[in-house]
């Protein structure tokens, strides 16, 4: 349904030494608690659980723990067992993220696996849900004096990979 990540992006990422790929993460993540402070309260129960986020085009799986509100990056085939996953490509799963495409539609067309506790991945998909994410957004303040033009250029990423540019 959507674009997998380009080839040389994807080799690039994937022949990243993990600890640099861990600390990328981290600040990403980080950010994005900053931004969304609240995005695990409505889990409940469910916060101290592990969900797992697998793209399909890159060697790698994320693993969230909500109650700790951290995140672990694990080579393919090297995590934790997880109570709920989702596989689909990276930009499938982004834009799930910021709610920008049919989690149901993407399921039902095969573009997006989802296993474990279906329970725990519907609470998490309707915190992601209220938490209004906007990637470029909330990220670009990363850049400092750049974020401008981080911004727009993550923008113009984003609809072009979500085939709207």
């Amino acid at each position: 349904m959507f674009m997998a990540l380009p080839g040389p992006i994807a080799a690039s990422i994937n022949h990243m030494p993990l600890p640099l790929v861990r600390l990328a993460v981290s600040q990403v993540f980080r950010r994005a608690l900053q931004e969304h402070p609240d995005l695990f309260d409505r889990l409940g129960v469910h916060a101290d659980k592990l969900f797992g986020f697998t793209p399909n085009d890159l060697d790698l799986t994320f693993v969230v723990h909500p109650a700790a509100l951290s995140i672990s990056v694990y080579r393919l085939g090297k995590a934790p067992a997880v109570a709920a996953g989702v596989t689909g490509s990276m930009v499938t799963l982004l834009a799930l993220l910021e709610g920008r495409i049919d989690g149901d539609a993407v399921f039902f067309s095969r573009d997006l696996g989802v296993t474990g506790d279906m329970e725990a991945m519907l609470a998490l998909r309707n915190a992601l849900d209220d938490c209004q994410f906007d990637l470029p957004r909330d990220l670009s303040g990363l850049a400092g004096p750049l974020a401008s033009p981080v911004r727009r250029a993550a923008e113009f990423v984003r609809e072009r990979a979500l085939g709207q540019g």
